[in-house]
């Protein structure tokens, strides 16, 4: 259950260890040693629910960033404020632009399609080793995608959370071409054990457009790119596809994001009884269940936004 939210060719988080480092070399011990102290006892914060920061998620820069693909969230059916969910999001695309946009603003139609839910968006416990930059991502609302993380965010009593959980995880982002339609989920059933251990319902969600907003430099199953790619992978938990798009001016070449229209789509729960100690049958029923769901989310909705009659998801 991996995320990888942010990888751009100047890092945030490389800036923010530098102003750490930058302080440290120059001896500024009276700002950046309160910080590491307070770090310290901070340390586990992103596994307890995190510090969302509605000013934060209010920025007025969060609705442009919206309204430039733009993004959508449809809601197929009602849900169930008494119980805890967990949203598996499809697929991970180049940097999980629909997921973020949906879940970590406040301009996304989040609060009025699903009103008494509060939706944690769950990334690579990387991010929040970071000095700094850790504060910045946990003001708009993301937690870590660890074990702990998710059990405690569905732990709530009386329901009203959900876990969104990008099921595909970095491995996925090696794969997301335009046109492609191939989600890494066959092997990923942490999340169905931890659904069955909490009762928490499952609800597949597809972002349509999300692989349409960056090309990315070819790279076919047993290239010496892809190699070299996920060994990387297994180094450092996180994938580095290579990837453009278009410029400020231009179209031809850049890093930002092609301006294409992403709809998230949320499907129709699933629902679970809580079993403490699950067997590895009922795991893989409920998995199997998922999976033809998500399959039957895609084949309903694929046409309306320009998805060919003959196109269709592709499990690994």
């Amino acid at each position: 259950m991996n995320s990888s939210l942010t990888k751009k060719s100047v890092n945030p988080s490389q800036v923010c260890l530098g102003i750490i480092v930058f302080l440290i070399i120059y001896n500024y011990w009276f700002l950046y040693l309160p910080y590491l102290t307070w770090l310290y006892f901070d340390w586990q914060t992103p596994e307890q629910g995190g510090r969302r920061s509605e000013w934060v998620r209010n920025w007025a820069i969060w609705r442009y960033f919206k309204d430039y693909f733009p993004i959508h969230l449809i809601k197929t059916w009602d849900l169930d404020p008494s119980h805890n969910y967990i949203f598996g999001f499809h697929p991970h695309g180049v940097l999980v632009v629909g997921a973020f946009g949906n879940f970590c603003t406040n301009y996304s139609a989040f609060k009025e399609l699903f009103p008494g839910f509060t939706s944690y968006l769950h990334v690579l416990p990387y991010w929040f080793r970071c000095p700094l930059f850790r504060e910045y991502l946990m003001s708009s609302g993301p937690v870590s995608v660890s074990k702990k993380s998710v059990c405690h965010v569905l732990s709530k009593e009386g329901g009203g959370n959900i876990s969104v959980i990008v099921l595909g995880g970095a491995e996925e982002s090696l794969d997301a071409h335009p046109g492609k339609f191939t989600l890494f989920i066959r092997q990923r059933k942490g999340f169905v054990k931890i659904a069955l251990t909490h009762g928490a319902y499952l609800v597949p969600v597809f972002s349509f457009g999300e692989n349409e907003l960056f090309k990315q430099v070819s790279n076919p199953e047993g290239s010496w790119l892809r190699n070299v790619q996920e060994k990387l992978q297994k180094i450092m938990g996180f994938a580095l596809p290579l990837f453009h798009a278009r410029g400020i001016f231009q179209y031809n070449f850049g890093l930002i994001p092609y301006r294409k229209p992403i709809h998230t789509v949320v499907g129709r729960p699933i629902p679970v009884r809580q079993t403490l100690n699950p067997t590895s049958e009922q795991i893989e029923e409920l998995h199997q269940t998922y999976m033809e769901e998500l399959r039957k989310l895609f084949e309903e909705h694929k046409g309306k936004y320009g998805i060919p009659e003959n196109e269709t998801l592709i499990f690994r």
